[in-house]
């Protein structure tokens, strides 16, 4: 089975992600040597230090591809692309994952994990919506009117026996 560069591009990032739960992201010198040492084209191949840095890359005018399979998170790094992650007006209609069936049989599970996983936030209920920044989530919280801060305190005071709501 022939591996486009892309999806192997992506199932190299997957397995770092999988291998790594703790890591936001990775260098895009480590996605291409995840790539290489699985072998999937024999080791290393022209095209997948391009495809890292640019051609899957969301935010990056296409040229050619129009994949979105990886979000840049700062200069030189990368990490799956999410749901609500910013892209390039071009690359609305790209691709995020391969399809299972263009993947060697004993990657497929990867493809089911980035669907039902890592696309709704990697599993970790506690981080911002992909996308968001702290900062812009605190300047939002500042425009709730007094009248609503009492409707939510009344709220919560419904449905728990004691809360204050100062202390949040």
């Amino acid at each position: 089975m022939e591996i486009k560069v892309a999806d192997e591009i992506w199932l190299a990032t997957s397995l770092l992600h999988r291998e790594n739960p703790s890591r936001e992201d990775f260098s895009i010198s480590e996605i291409v040597e995840r790539a290489i040492k699985e072998k999937l084209a024999g080791g290393y191949r022209p095209g997948l230090q391009i495809h890292a840095s640019t051609h899957c890359v969301a935010t990056k005018p296409p040229n050619p591809a129009r994949h979105k399979m990886l979000s840049e998170t700062s200069r030189g790094r990368r990490r799956l692309f999410r749901l609500g992650d910013k892209f390039h007006r071009d690359r609305k209609q790209g691709k995020t994952h391969p399809l299972a069936e263009d993947l060697p049989a004993k990657y497929r599970y990867l493809v089911d994990w980035y669907e039902h996983d890592y696309v709704n936030g990697n599993g970790n209920e506690d981080r911002l919506p992909p996308g968001a920044r702290l900062v812009d989530v605190l300047k939002g919280l500042e425009n709730i009117s007094s009248s609503d801060i009492k409707k939510m305190e009344a709220a919560i005071e419904e449905t728990c026996e004691r809360i204050d709501a100062h202390e949040w």
